[in-house]
């Protein structure tokens, strides 16, 4: 048996853990720079908060229906979210943790008498010891456990955010009340392919006689989706090993830039920031990717993305390496593109290794020098405070750039911001 525990509104339940006065109150929470909202909670959904709304177009709306609006705190929402997945891997040692605010759950070999008890056991550790309140669905296959988590957050109170797929007939039921843009790893495209074939739901899907459509559409992806759904498990947990693909840092600029040396400045930071993220998880990389965009709707140009790679001769962790590299793709970048204002950059490492299996080079090798200074430099970082050792071509004074006028404190992560309670 499968679990999909999904945290509800995540971001807002975050803020909400600390500042329970917005509790039963709208609630939204922005991206990066302010720019659009990212998450709601329930009550902003109903006064008409659309998902993925720029912040400039809605200002009346939340100064009308009285919104609270947060800048993204991600230091706050990663700390919440591992405390979450912590907990829950005290009910199972098998979990995939899928995004921040979602994990598989895996039961092989537990006896377990009844899944909804564990279930509400679940529900309520995490809410009592975290604040975060989850839906969980149980079923036999990773993509149905998807489909009953759906159900238990659509009917909260008639299943007590727990809701289980354990027969044929509950299986049938709720593919008929899926639609088909709802079923995991069907994306937009496909579901406009689908419906001209007369596919609106999950049980239309998978019906036989769409089988060799699935195949020619989505390959052999597609068939494992339709097996899943037909209650036949064929996707199993990806270990963390599994999961490690790539780790990317963007970021959009307050305003246009064209300079090249504010470019340079933005690019290092990045790629620090890859390194310490690398170092962290003690992982390495191999590939480095450097990206620069500019806003389509300012420039009538025929290409609005630039990009190019690099693959060094080995693997590493060291943000000297990584931050040289990056500066060299983005010289090649910029080169012939001087006139052209950019909106957003970004570093991207992949070929990611884990940090013990790194092989060395008998005649090209990083400086050996470079892992005792990362050790340094990130034990100053963890003693004195986050950024405070920098590389020289750093801005000190600053680390994203952007504008955060709705920032939370990070309640979990920086002394400073630790709650104080006046005992009277």
């Amino acid at each position: 048996m499968y679990a999909l525990v999904d945290c509800n509104n995540f971001y807002a339940s975050c803020e909400r853990v600390f500042q329970p006065e917005f509790n039963a109150k709208a609630v939204a929470i922005l991206s990066n720079n302010d720019g659009c909202v990212i998450s709601r909670s329930e009550e902003a959904k109903a006064v008409g908060i659309p998902m993925g709304a720029p912040a400039f177009q809605i200002k009346d709306l939340v100064r009308e229906k009285n919104v609270k609006l947060f800048s993204s705190n991600y230091a706050l929402y990663g700390d919440l979210s591992h405390r979450v997945m912590s907990i829950l891997g005290q009910f199972t040692p098998n979990i995939e943790i899928y995004s921040i605010d979602e994990a598989f759950l895996n039961f092989d070999g537990m006896a377990i008498p009844d899944f909804h008890h564990y279930g509400i056991q679940m529900k309520k550790r995490v809410h009592k010891w975290v604040g975060i309140p989850v839906s969980i669905g149980f079923a036999e296959t990773k993509a149905l456990s998807k489909v009953a988590n759906k159900i238990a957050k659509k009917f909260q109170n008639r299943t007590q955010s727990v809701y289980i797929i354990d027969s044929n007939e509950k299986r049938i039921k709720a593919l008929k009340w899926t639609k088909i843009e709802d079923v995991w790893g069907i994306g937009y495209r496909t579901t406009k392919k689908a419906r001209l074939k007369n596919i609106n739901t999950a049980f239309d899907f998978i019906q036989p006689q769409h089988e060799a459509w699935i195949k020619r559409e989505m390959g052999v992806i597609g068939l494992r989706l339709k097996y899943e759904l037909e209650g036949k498990s064929v996707m199993d947990l990806e270990s963390i090993s599994d999961q490690k693909k790539s780790i990317a840092i963007t970021r959009s600029f307050p305003k246009q830039i064209s300079d090249y040396d504010l470019l340079r400045e933005r690019i290092t930071t990045f790629a620090v920031v890859c390194a310490e993220k690398l170092r962290k998880q003690k992982s390495c990389c191999h590939t480095i990717i450097v990206m620069l965009v500019i806003d389509k709707h300012t420039v009538k140009t025929s290409k609005y993305y630039f990009n190019v790679a690099i693959t060094l001769p080995f693997a590493t962790n060291s943000s000297l390496t990584i931050s040289n590299a990056a500066i060299e793709l983005l010289k090649k970048l910029h080169k012939g593109n001087e006139h052209l204002k950019f909106k957003k950059a970004g570093v991207i490492v992949s070929g990611l290794i884990d940090e013990d299996k790194k092989q060395f080079q008998l005649f090209e090798d990083e400086n050996p020098k470079h892992l005792a200074l990362m050790k340094v430099m990130d034990t100053l970082n963890k003693k004195i405070g986050y950024t405070q050792v920098k590389m020289a071509t750093q801005d000190l004074s600053l680390t994203w750039n952007m504008n955060q006028n709705h920032l939370s404190p990070k309640y979990t992560t920086d002394f400073k911001d630790i709650l104080e309670i006046k005992c009277l």
